[in-house]
């Protein structure tokens, strides 16, 4: 843009300008701009990436293809794949800079990216699509039996066509190598498919199969985990699990996935502990590290003689051990006192009204008082049918209470009147007077109205 001071001469050149006319900024017009950027390349962004991430088997396998087409594919977007053989049909997962992020995670170069995307999927090729997949499971059901004929220590866990039906992969588990070569022969001559075996972990299977977890929930590998670390026992003793095959197993069989998720907060925790402390000298004897309790920073030691644990800071703990360093040897272990919920809050379990740490009653208390609503109706007489024994004045006489055989009864047998109720079994309610009359229908309230008026 032009100065302020330029001005246009009478020889239609501006006046003020020292380079007559021919400034850096095009004139003195103040619409006119420059282009700083018009010298630097233009950035990749503006380009698409060439590399799509496509889902095969609703999610259950994924490959990276390249597209040299001048499409722009979406994602959840069918499209046609160049194939074994033949073509192949899957789903867009990942497209962009993302998939960019895959290619480093799996450590896959752009340049090992061969398969090409061809076009996107028409409603033939999904039909043909969807015929080929309900071919699957009698495959799959035929395949277990061949293999069961020759004797394999293997399981054919899913098999997977190609869209064109020219190719099946066979995904199977194995605990030792298998020799397989046999089997392949027979594979393809019955289910005239080109055949490719593709061995799998215990993890992976589950993955595919699917289930619920002992939480309740679905089972992370069939859902969201890809990627699976090894589990060992070591994990379980740093967060004071019992070591129990039973609870600690998934339903691949190996131990729980999960069991990696907080172990690293527990470590974090289990830095503060002091270390080798599994043994610690007192008067009393030697003591042994039973467990510790990372919540509340306490150590439980127990001695060989008895099997009554004391728990201890980790201060005091500390501290034996660099005594024990210097062989000096405390004259005790001065273990702290714990106190359960109920104690801390003044409450005894023997209480009817006990009432735990969640805020609910306990069975006991609500089947005890279910037990004191069952009582007896003390007014009601007895009846031959009720649970009260019949008095029998003769042989096939039974008495009443009525008449001249009242006076055979025994002494607590006498004739009932008005008795007065229980307060232990019912509430506290004013009683009518057996012999007085009805209560009027209008009461004295604050001496005003009564029922003279």
């Amino acid at each position: 843009m032009g100065c302020g001071s330029c001005g246009t001469g009478t020889d239609g050149k501006p006046g003020g300008c020292k380079s007559h006319g021919s400034c850096s900024t095009s004139g003195c017009n103040r619409m006119n701009a420059y282009n700083w950027l018009s010298a630097l390349p233009l950035s990749d962004a503006s380009k698409p990436f060439p590399i799509l991430e496509v889902s095969f088997s609703n999610g259950s396998r994924k490959d990276f293809y390249k597209n040299n087409t001048y499409h722009i594919f979406e994602k959840d977007q069918w499209i046609v794949l160049e194939g074994t053989g033949g073509i192949d049909i899957g789903q867009v997962s990942l497209t962009g800079e993302l998939v960019k992020l895959q290619l480093k995670k799996y450590r896959v170069q752009e340049d090992a990216v061969v398969k090409r995307v061809l076009r996107a999927a028409t409603a033939e090729d999904l039909e043909l699509y969807h015929a080929q997949k309900e071919r699957e499971k009698n495959i799959l059901v035929r395949s277990r039996a061949i293999a069961k004929e020759f004797k394999l220590e293997m399981k054919v866990c899913e098999v997977e066509l190609q869209a064109d039906g020219k190719k099946a992969t066979f995904f199977y588990t194995a605990d030792s190598r298998v020799d397989f070569r046999e089997l392949i022969k027979v594979y393809a001559t019955d289910f005239k498919v080109k055949v490719e075996m593709r061995q799998i972990g215990a993890r992976q299977e589950s993955a595919k199969v699917g289930g619920i977890g002992s939480c309740g929930r679905e089972l992370c590998c069939s859902t969201w985990l890809t990627d699976f670390k090894s589990v060992n026992t070591n994990t379980a003793r740093y967060q004071n699990l019992s070591i129990n095959q039973t609870k600690l197993s998934g339903q691949c069989g190996r131990l729980k996935c999960c069991l990696n998720y907080e172990l690293d907060t527990y470590l974090d925790a289990l830095s503060v502990f002091p270390d080798h402390a599994e043994q610690i000298e007192t008067k009393q004897g030697r003591a042994f590290l039973q467990k510790k309790d990372i919540f509340k920073n306490l150590m439980w030691y127990s001695f060989a003689s008895s099997n009554k644990q004391y728990p201890m800071t980790i201060e005091r703990v500390k501290e034996i051990v660099a005594l024990n360093k210097k062989g000096v040897v405390p004259d005790e272990l001065q273990a702290i006192e714990i106190e359960s919920a109920s104690e801390r809050k003044g409450i005894k379990s023997a209480d009817m009204g006990f009432v735990n740490d969640v805020g609910q009653i306990t069975l006991k208390a609500l089947e005890k008082k279910n037990k004191n609503h069952k009582h007896k109706n003390n007014n009601r007489p007895a009846t031959p049918g009720g649970n009260k024994p019949q008095q029998h004045a003769g042989p096939n006489k039974p008495t009443t209470g009525k008449g001249p055989n009242t006076s055979n009864q025994q002494p607590n047998q006498q004739k009932r009147g008005p008795q007065k109720p229980n307060p232990a079994r019912q509430p506290q309610r004013p009683q009518k007077s057996a012999t007085a009359p009805s209560a009027p229908a209008v009461e004295k309230v604050s001496g005003i109205f009564s029922n003279e008026s």
